[in-house]
């Protein structure tokens, strides 16, 4: 099933390792205010945890190099949508016309 986002918020860790393997974490809610999904990144050579879903949450890990472009997809498209399937997360947008620009 893919959750429509309507709010996220981001945590950074601190520290040398970060937290948990984590550098740091966006939570994405749906349109109704309930907790999807978090996505987490992880520095180079940092371990990477398998995408999975639990409890209803999604757990999406990319690289902290993707942090920017996550962020940027979040604060400029609509509608976001993600989702869990064949053992991965998805984050993504729906169809856009070419060379709509920026609302």
């Amino acid at each position: 099933m893919a959750y429509t986002i309507g709010s996220y918020s981001v945590l950074f860790y601190g520290s040398p390792s970060g937290y948990q393997t984590n550098r740091a974490q966006i939570q994405l809610k749906d349109t109704a205010g309930k907790v999807r999904a978090w996505i987490r990144f992880n520095d180079p050579g940092q371990f990477f945890e398998n995408d999975y879903e639990s409890s209803g949450i999604i757990r999406m890990y990319l690289p902290s190099t993707m942090f920017e472009n996550v962020i940027d997809v979040l604060r400029n498209e609509k509608p976001v949508y993600i989702y869990f399937t064949a053992g991965r997360a998805f984050l993504g947008t729906s169809a856009e016309p070419i060379g709509e620009g920026e609302a």
